[in-house]
């Protein structure tokens, strides 16, 4: 175990064959709430208009 905190994986065998792997578990993500990227994303206002050519292949004109 002191090897998998120190962040490396662990092949557990049974009579020489593989059995188990324990890998460290991962840092939680911390979230910093809704808005956090808030004037950061800028989205076009021709966002949503697809190119004629695609609307034609799509049958959405």
């Amino acid at each position: 175990m002191e090897q998998v905190a120190t962040g490396e994986e662990v092949v557990i065998s049974k009579a020489g064959e593989p059995v188990a792997k324990v890998v460290p578990l991962r840092a939680r993500v911390k979230r910093t709430g809704r808005g956090s990227l808030q004037g950061q994303i800028h989205i076009r206002e021709d966002f949503d208009d697809l190119p004629d050519d695609l609307a034609d292949a799509f049958g959405m004109r």
